[in-house]
């Protein structure tokens, strides 16, 4: 006859692993979601471009931020992390990213949005490297899951272009 805690440890070491071969399933049928998000993000006005008494450049600008990232969720997402940031290059660094702004979408029902704001985090580059610099602004998501990996993608917007003169 076997003991009270032989069979609690039997009864709790297979309920353990059923619940790690659930999560295991969980995770890898994420793999079979193809999602297809869009994005638009508009500049609709530069409000500010100057230089600051440090030397650095800084712009503040006015944007149109629209989005459905429904086909992100499945039924093992928990939330996504969405955020906007403009990507350049400068003599110094291949890729500069300056988020701009970010926001936690805690449901599908949130996942398609419209947003007008302005920059949310402030654009400065280190030295005078902005004057009619070329950028792309993409829009960047983690999507983390209830269980198994996160996982993360962008879409890029090309065509931006920053005043040749402070303002």
């Amino acid at each position: 006859m076997h003991s009270f805690w032989y069979r609690a440890n039997a009864v709790l070491t297979f309920g353990v692993t059923m619940l790690a071969a659930m999560c295991t399933l969980a995770s890898i049928s994420d793999n079979f979601n193809l999602p297809s998000p869009s994005a638009e993000v508009k500049i609709l006005n530069i409000n500010w471009f100057q230089k600051q008494a440090n030397g650095n450049d800084e712009v503040s600008m006015t944007l149109n931020v629209s989005s459905d990232l429904s086909s992100l969720f499945t039924w093992n997402t928990k939330q996504v992390f969405v955020f906007v940031a403009a990507e350049y290059e400068t003599p110094q660094n291949a890729l500069n990213q300056v988020s701009l702004w970010d926001g936690i979408i805690p449901s599908k029902e949130h996942s398609k949005f419209w947003i007008h704001t302005t920059n949310k985090y402030r654009f400065v580059d280190q030295g005078s490297n902005l004057k009619g610099k070329d950028f792309n602004l993409t829009l960047h998501w983690h999507i983390m899951p209830k269980t198994g990996k996160m996982f993360a993608d962008k879409i890029v917007m090309t065509g931006y272009r920053l005043p040749e003169e402070y303002r």
